[in-house]
């Protein structure tokens, strides 16, 4: 285990300050640790695994106490509150029972701590204006998309969430007046007091149903936090045509401006205009043109944007042609319905290579697809029983591999010239890779690798 010179003493501290423990080192806790040092509080972040370089020049930077490969420290800190990572659950115990979150509350002997996720504590030192962004599906380009709209109509706008910096180390460093921010449920799970001016919801389908014990409806009142604390002024646009999304609207009231869209929703420029194709791109493209106008931006601005948004890294990503066969990396399809759309956009005969941590996946929902537009299936994943068990009997010829090179040189055997190999694996990444951008930027090496 490795500590900062800092961290020595920490429990013996001043009490007179606020204390925020910090669980998890990545862009989200140590921004949200800059915050907190800045604004006086007292801060240990902790960390069970290797905190990475660039963070760790950010603590050093700031001399902020910190201690990684365990949770030492963490156990002797008595804090006011703690800043957790989304990637930790909502019940969760560290190694060796140093630590412990219950229901969302850290818990140290008899007493009782709240637990809240960087975003909440870093909307407490921001006045800027917050567009926020969830679903499924989608999310990434939309939010994408309208940070590149507001960019382009001359605002000071900072893109933050899942992507994009962490909103307390701008908030921090140099504020903005907008802050474009994708939010997953597990982040919306931790906040409470904050409030998004304008609410984007793109569409609500089962996922991550192993953090919510398996019940869709838990990850759907989850997704709807999105919508809490906002006020008559404030703007929620959501997919009217989800009817996850349709059901929950009729059974809740609202204080806010209702904007629902669908496929018919009009834009400032036609189809054939759109720089991104597909019906969920359509989508995409119209949650965010009425984001941009919630904003008061016009359309002419938000049409050249349309026009020119190159689309998001590592999903329906155009890699190679190589003797024939197209290469697309939709790494970041880590659910079914993120494939099922990369399925549907496809025009050629498909290998599709699919696998990894699974999360309760129902793969039914792309049986039709499968037998329309695969040739052959990869399976590339530690534990590819659950694929096996569904897909052995659909009569297409399948590969079973548990590397990503092996995996490319089995799809590319199955495939023919003119067909497209299709990265698009419905699972997490975290079996053989550390993100689904590893995942997709190892996947495209060994896909340039095959022309050497």
């Amino acid at each position: 285990m490795l500590y900062s010179d800092k961290v020595e003493n920490v429990s013996e501290r001043s009490s007179t300050k606020r204390r925020l423990l910090i669980l998890g080192a990545g862009e989200s806790g140590c921004g949200a640790a800059v915050l907190a040092v800045q604004k006086g509080y007292e801060v240990l972040v902790s960390d069970a695994g290797t905190i990475k370089p660039k963070y760790l020049e950010l603590l050093q930077k700031y001399n902020i106490p910190f201690e990684h490969g365990g949770h030492i420290k963490a156990s002797e800190f008595n804090p006011d509150e703690v800043v957790k990572s989304p990637g930790i659950p909502d019940n969760w115990e560290s190694a060796g029972g140093l630590l412990m979150i219950e229901h969302g509350n850290f818990v140290k002997g008899d007493r009782v701590f709240p637990v809240i996720s960087e975003i909440e504590f870093a909307a407490r030192y921001t006045n800027a204006k917050m567009v926020c962004i969830t679903g499924s599906n989608g999310k990434t380009t939309t939010t994408s998309l309208i940070y590149d709209i507001f960019k382009r109509a001359g605002l000071k706008v900072g893109l933050a969430g899942n992507i994009g910096h962490s909103l307390a180390l701008q908030a921090a460093e140099d504020d903005a007046e907008w802050y474009v921010i994708e939010l997953s449920s597990f982040q919306l799970d931790n906040m409470y007091d904050f409030k998004a001016d304008i609410a984007v919801l793109m569409n609500i389908t089962p996922d991550h149903l192993d953090r919510y014990d398996f019940c869709f409806q838990n990850y759907v009142n989850s997704k709807f936090r999105i919508t809490g604390n906002q006020s008559k002024d404030d703007f929620f646009i959501y997919w009217n045509d989800d009817p996850v999304i349709a059901a929950e609207v009729a059974k809740k009231q609202f204080c806010c401006k209702l904007v629902p869209f669908d496929i018919k929703t009009e834009l400032p420029l036609s189809d054939d205009e759109l720089s991104i194709k597909g019906k969920h791109n359509r989508l995409n493209a119209t949650a965010a043109t009425l984001a941009a106008r919630a904003a008061g931006i016009g359309d002419e601005v938000i049409a050249e944007s349309l026009k020119t948004f190159a689309g998001v890294e590592h999903r329906l990503q155009y890699v190679d042609t190589i003797k024939g066969i197209r290469y697309i990396n939709d790494s970041k399809a880590t659910n079914v319905d993120s494939c099922w759309y990369a399925l549907d956009s496809m025009q050629t005969p498909t290998v599709l290579i699919l696998g990894g941590k699974d999360k309760g996946n129902d793969y039914s929902y792309i049986d039709r697809l499968v037998n329309e537009k695969c040739r052959a299936l990869v399976f590339m994943g530690l534990h590819n029983e659950p694929l096996h068990e569904h897909f052995d009997g659909c009569g297409l010829p399948i590969a079973d591999t548990d590397n990503i090179s092996e995996a490319v040189k089995q799809a590319t055997r199955l495939a023919q010239k003119g067909d497209t190999v299709l990265l698009s694996p419905c699972c997490a990444s975290f079996d053989l890779f550390t993100s689904y951008e590893d995942r997709g930027k190892q996947f495209m090496r060994e896909v340039r690798s095959l022309c050497s």
